[in-house]
């Protein structure tokens, strides 16, 4: 197994690095506190064409695999968790749905215009009664004709609020629940009925959108219908692996921007007379993070690569998301403490780092569940099929 970069990948990080450090880094306090979206770092994103960058160029993409993908949102994360979760949303899950199960029809009318930044995407699923339990959604889809009719309420979408095209779950036969009652569909926001509702107030991430979907009686033709009928669970659930993976690249991205602040402040901060770097209890704090750090890239580019050479990655996946998010919580916790009071200010980005770090422990799908998804794995290869 060689997960060496390649010349193209280290040239894209070259280019992202420089993007992000220019670009997105000086904005991410002020998107913060305004709580805005940048959209203005969204177009240039797509001048350079970074918002289809894992996807094939014949759909208007760059063609950097998975690999390429994992290397831009590490650098995002680096600088702005916010800025990282707007092209997540976009690309590893809204669009990603798009490339993995849509007709060739589907990616060259929805998928292009997405991978060349043309027009935003978002992927719905969670409701306010269906968040870990995602089988338990109640958004219906009725035939009628040659198209579906939808109605219900998404929350907590990422995008949703400005997104053209969103990718969403519906129920389409409530006897067969989740393992053949649930179909996929492609909805473009302009449709009538489609309405946005309730933006929430969140604790981080507060330079992206999350926001409440209402669906009434939006009808949507057959030929939207993403995947096959009543398989749709199953389609989102690889989408889901496909974000988590990258998820876990932004995080690391986060993890690193933390340890480079821990160490320059160790270096430049005195108390009792000398550099905190000489301090036992930083030195430890600081060889953990590098450490757990170092882990989470190997996990990282290892899983990546095995999407790129087309090998199951589900369970790493999984730990990408699981580890990913703790390493970084945990490495930014460590460098807050390294700058004591001053760190528990806003006029040090590791106070936004560590609000924004939290969500990632929770959304697409939840530490929790990603437990359950490894252990699950790793007993079935042993014969042991868990109960649910």
């Amino acid at each position: 197994m060689d997960f060496t970069f390649s010349p193209e990948h280290v040239a894209l990080r070259r280019m992202v690095r420089e993007f992000a450090e220019n670009e997105v880094a000086p904005l991410a306090m002020e998107i913060d506190r305004e709580g805005r979206v940048p959209f203005e770092t969204l177009r240039k994103l797509a001048k350079i064409g970074l918002l289809g960058v894992c996807f094939p160029q014949e759909y208007g993409g760059m063609g950097a695999g998975e690999t390429g993908y994992c290397i831009l949102m590490e650098e995002l994360g680096r600088v702005c968790t916010s800025t990282a979760t707007n092209v997540g949303a976009h690309i590893g899950i809204g669009a990603m749905a798009i490339y993995l199960d849509g007709t060739e029809e589907q990616k060259r009318k929805y998928l292009t215009p997405l991978a060349r930044g043309e027009k935003i995407a978002a992927f719905v699923l969670t409701e306010a009664n269906a968040g870990s339990d995602a089988a338990a959604i109640r958004t219906r889809a009725v035939r009628e004709g040659d198209s579906w009719i939808l109605d219900g309420t998404k929350t907590f979408n990422t995008n949703g609020s400005f997104a053209d095209i969103v990718t969403v779950l519906a129920v389409t036969d409530p006897a067969l629940g989740a393992r053949g009652g649930i179909t996929a569909f492609i909805v473009e926001s302009d449709t009538p009925g489609f309405k946005v509702g309730t933006h929430e107030n969140k604790m981080g991430i507060r330079g992206s959108s999350t926001a409440e979907l209402i669906f009434e009686e939006v009808r949507v033709p057959h030929e939207n219908v993403l995947g096959k009928v009543g398989e749709g669970f199953v389609s989102f659930m690889k989408t889901l692996d496909m974000g988590r993976l990258t998820l876990g690249a932004a995080c690391l991205g986060g993890a690193q921007a933390a340890l480079e602040a821990a160490i320059y402040w160790a270096k430049t901060r005195k108390q009792f007379g000398v550099e905190l770097a000489h301090k036992q209890s930083v030195q430890w704090m600081i060889a953990n993070m590098a450490t757990e750090i170092e882990a989470l890239r190997s996990l990282i580019y290892r899983a990546a690569w095995l999407v790129d050479t087309g090998r199951p990655f589900t369970q790493l996946a999984a730990m990408c998301k699981l580890y990913g998010s703790e390493v970084a919580s945990r490495a930014i916790d460590m460098a807050l403490q390294i700058h004591g009071g001053l760190g528990y200010t806003r006029d040090y980005p590791v106070e936004r780092a560590f609000r924004d770090a939290r969500i990632a422990e929770i959304f697409e799908g939840t530490n929790e569940i990603q437990r359950i998804v490894i252990a699950s794995r790793i007993f079935r290869e042993h014969g042991v099929r868990i109960r649910p």
